[in-house]
């Protein structure tokens, strides 16, 4: 099991990437005695144009801060894609440890609080139409309009996106493509957190889902790197039934590391006339105003 470790972060990466390539992808021949998974390291080497002494030196941390032309050169043999390439650019050449901060924030016990903009709150509250909800860098729910708290109301874990997707006894049911869903949950995790795997409360839930978790075990040591921006998503709603719904996912900029999510459904679809009903059927609720310390 692999768990958060600051030492290593760019030999952790490339070394996951490696694995999951195959000979035969880039042209390679497989050959009947192979014992490793992936590319042997001489393959990632010789491909990217660099002596197999530095890439095992780079894999083993005894080497940290390759060009930005190694770097290239690594990202294209791995195939990686663009926000991986600039993650492991991030890991080529971290940038100064900096305090973690929202747009207002505290500290209880050792705990960081997150909490969201009243101008932000406003904002949503006029969203009648449009489920909204602002998540923190560990996919906590921060805040949501009413319309974005009835979408995921009703499951063990609906206050904390993480959770309800891996351990929530609901999950597979709600979300009807599962499997997609929980591939980009944890790839937009790691693009959240990006180099800053010293978060205590991030290597708690790391911890606690690898335990508990087979799936997210298995998913989280991919490395796979992958901004929440936009997708179509759907649900399996226990009140409206299936909803198939597209959203955007926003920075926040006066508080870095969270994001404002948005649901809409395409006009005239049955998917609009079920969130219709939903949004009926809270209808007169005032949006919750809670800080979560996550």
């Amino acid at each position: 099991m692999e768990s958060v470790d600051s030492e290593n972060l760019l030999g952790q990466f490339l070394r996951a990437r490696r694995e999951l390539l195959s000979p035969e992808e880039l042209g390679l021949p497989a050959g009947v005695r192979r014992r490793v998974a992936g590319l042997r390291r001489e393959e990632v080497a010789m491909l990217a144009g660099v002596s197999t002494d530095y890439y095992v030196r780079l894999e083993q941390g005894r080497e940290r801060h390759p060009s930005a032309q190694v770097v290239d050169a690594l990202a294209r043999v791995l195939g990686l894609e663009e926000d991986a390439v600039a993650h492991l650019h991030q890991l080529a050449r971290p940038a100064p440890a900096r305090r973690r901060k929202g747009a207002r924030e505290g500290v209880r016990e050792g705990v960081w609080e997150e909490r969201v903009s009243p101008v932000l709150l406003r904002m949503m509250e006029g969203w009648h139409r449009t489920p909204a909800v602002v998540l923190g860098r560990r996919l906590t729910v921060l805040a949501h309009n009413p319309l974005g708290r009835a979408l995921f109301d009703g499951h063990a874990h609906s206050g904390d996106l993480l959770r309800l997707v891996f351990l929530d006894p609901d999950a597979e049911d709600f979300y009807p493509e599962w499997e997609r869903v929980a591939v980009s949950t944890v790839a937009g995790l790691r693009a959240a957190v990006g180099t800053d795997y010293d978060d205590p409360q991030l290597i708690e839930v790391v911890g606690e889902l690898s335990l508990r978790s087979e799936a997210f075990r298995r998913l989280w040591a991919r490395h796979d790197i992958r901004q929440k921006a936009h997708e179509t998503k759907r649900f399996r709603h226990p009140v409206v039934g299936e909803l198939t719904l597209d959203y955007e996912s926003l920075t926040v900029n006066g508080a870095p590391g969270q994001q404002l999510v948005v649901y809409q459904a395409a006009p005239g679809s049955p998917s609009e006339h079920a969130l219709s009903l939903l949004g009926s059927l809270t209808a007169g609720d005032i949006p919750e105003r809670k800080d979560f310390f996550t």
